[in-house]
């Protein structure tokens, strides 16, 4: 199966303030597209693999020959990561339903706690990745990953993340991961995020 770039919901300047058109731009139109051509690149030829969604290849990893397994942890990460992320925006994002906000608060104690803990594991990345909010094992957890890595590889299920690459932010806030990771919090689609948890 040849991998396609996802069209975004919105225009490129749809989540200003929060994030600038000309991150957006870069970071769909050349970062994510990025990835999507080098993942097909590394899968050319591979006929048995074709067949596999981009979530079975990153689960069955160490069945790939070893010479693409890079390459697809890399490629196919960012691509499956960016497409999780961009399902999750919405110009000026919503409200999590009663029914999830309980469950947020069984987890973490209250919904600010929660934002506070999400935020830390986005702070304290070092370099480049992800924070995460997943199930695991039916349980709601906050996990990190570098690079482009996934909670997928691990058995979890990710129903919120965050690019904490500099790429995502850095046009419009520099050095300043925590004002872009507070912005963030602005533009959350919690239906999609709810829609997972239920599935």
């Amino acid at each position: 199966m040849k991998f396609n770039l996802p069209d975004l919901k919105f225009e490129h300047k749809a989540l200003e303030p929060h994030i600038d058109g000309q991150t957006m731009e870069i970071h769909h139109g050349k970062h994510h597209a990025g990835y999507v051509n080098k993942l097909n690149a590394a899968l050319e030829g591979q006929d048995k693999y074709n067949q596999w969604t981009i979530e079975e290849l990153l689960m069955k990893l160490n069945e790939l020959p070893e010479s693409i397994q890079t390459a697809v942890r890399n490629n196919g990460g960012g691509h499956y990561n960016h497409t999780l992320f961009w399902e999750v925006l919405v110009p000026g994002g919503n409200k999590p339903s009663d029914e999830f906000l309980k469950h947020l608060e069984d987890a973490f104690g209250s919904f600010p706690a929660f934002k506070e803990a999400f935020k830390k594991a986005a702070l304290s990345q070092f370099g480049s990745g992800w924070a995460w909010l997943v199930l695991n094992n039916g349980k709601l957890e906050i996990q990190s990953t570098p690079n482009q890595d996934n909670p997928i590889t691990k058995g979890s299920k990710v129903l919120l993340g965050i690019d904490v690459w500099e790429h995502a932010y850095y046009l419009n806030y520099q050095n300043k991961r925590d004002a872009y990771i507070d912005a963030f919090f602005n533009i959350i689609d919690w239906s999609v995020v709810e829609k997972r948890f239920k599935e």
